[in-house]
């Protein structure tokens, strides 16, 4: 039996839309899955220009305007933070499956109600980031169920970098300083769904937070030397507590100007995991792992041979990009299977970024209600 093609509408025809990274190249790569019938974005001509270029048969002015005039079976949500929760909402109040990037909201009751929106009309949800999707990510979990590096002590989980005020940025970076984004939730989201992704739900959080200069100099690109006021802070730094003596220090910060670090490292009593982002560049491998021998003479690190899982996650992501999360949610749909990358997932990371904030102004550990 032929398996149905999904129709998509993209909201947003900006960088995360168009760029050789974003969205747009990576679904013309997944024609069996998906077919994008429309664009909307409220930029007078914008959505017709990429339309034109990118072969999309209709361009509309708004949301409302693609959902009214289009017959979608999903809507890919590429808007600024602070419209998440409206717009996905009345994606989904449409009754269209929803591909959105992170965060899922602004706040926790937000994102229960789009949760609960979804969960009445049997509506999937999948959000960014797509880290859990990577082989290596998928590999390093099933090495901890299965014990390889024994009990999970710690890990360190570095997701930032610079900032978009730091290099050539296409569009004016202003907005991402400002209170309602700022890189917790720019980029310390993807910290966070990593090593929940692999150690699980955490339980509480401890935070230090602050904004490191009050003004940034654009530095490269169309805007360089714009001043930009910073209102949301600007370095986040996390402690999360799993339960059993088992931490996390986690960044959200734009101070990373470069590092060489691995993304993630977790360190067990029998062993350690580095786990990397370069997607298959031939320097260092995604997976390093080490394990205690039975003799010290016997230690040592190897590089774990990670069997396809899906197809070969890693080729996936270098030829889809973010479109890799369009594809896992039309393969959701029409094998009527729960995404990985959950709304119940992005709202746990949501209640660790909103109650990051409370503790470092409290000075308190907070307790965490939600899990996936």
């Amino acid at each position: 039996m032929t398996k149905r093609v999904l129709r998509a509408g993209l909201l947003g025809a900006g960088t995360i839309a168009t760029a050789s990274g974003g969205f747009l190249p990576g679904m013309t790569r997944i024609p069996e899955l998906v077919t994008t019938v429309a664009i909307a974005d409220p930029v007078p001509g914008r959505a017709a220009q990429v339309a034109r270029d990118h072969g999309i048969p209709h361009a509309h002015a708004g949301l409302d305007e693609m959902l009214e005039r289009m017959d979608l079976d999903l809507v890919v949500n590429l808007t600024p933070i602070p419209l998440h929760y409206a717009t996905s909402r009345r994606i989904l109040e449409a009754g269209k499956h929803l591909v959105l990037e992170k965060p899922l909201a602004g706040t926790l009751e937000e994102a229960d109600e789009l949760i609960a929106i979804a969960a009445a009309q049997r509506l999937r949800i999948v959000v960014a980031p797509p880290n859990m999707l990577y082989q290596n990510r998928v590999e390093a979990k099933r090495l901890i169920a299965e014990g390889a590096i024994g009990k999970p002590c710690f890990a360190r989980v570095r997701g930032s970098h610079g900032g978009p005020a730091s290099g050539a940025w296409p569009l004016d970076p202003t907005w991402f300083y400002q209170q309602g984004s700022g890189p917790l939730l720019d980029m310390g989201v993807y910290g966070i769904h990593d090593i929940t992704g692999l150690l699980g739900p955490a339980k509480r959080v401890t935070a230090f937070s602050g904004i490191t200069e009050p003004r940034r100099q654009v530095r490269a690109g169309p805007f360089a030397g714009l001043e930009i006021e910073v209102t949301a802070d600007d370095n986040t730094l996390m402690m999360l507590d799993f339960g059993g003596s088992t931490f996390a220090v986690v960044d959200g910060t734009y101070n990373v100007n470069a590092a060489r670090s691995p993304h993630v490292e977790i360190f067990g009593r029998a062993g350690t995991l580095n786990l990397y982002n370069h997607h298959g560049k031939p320097d260092v491998p995604p997976l390093e792992l080490f394990r205690l021998g039975a003799a010290p003479a016997e230690d040592g690190w190897t590089t774990p041979r990670q069997p396809p899982v899906a197809g070969d996650l890693n080729d996936q992501w270098q030829q889809l990009q973010r479109a890799l999360l369009v594809k896992h949610l039309a393969e959701c749909v029409i094998e009527d299977r729960q995404p990985v990358l959950s709304a119940e997932h992005a709202r746990h990371a949501l209640e660790i970024m909103v109650k990051s904030i409370e503790s470092a102004r409290t000075g308190m550990a907070i307790e965490l209600r939600t899990t996936f």
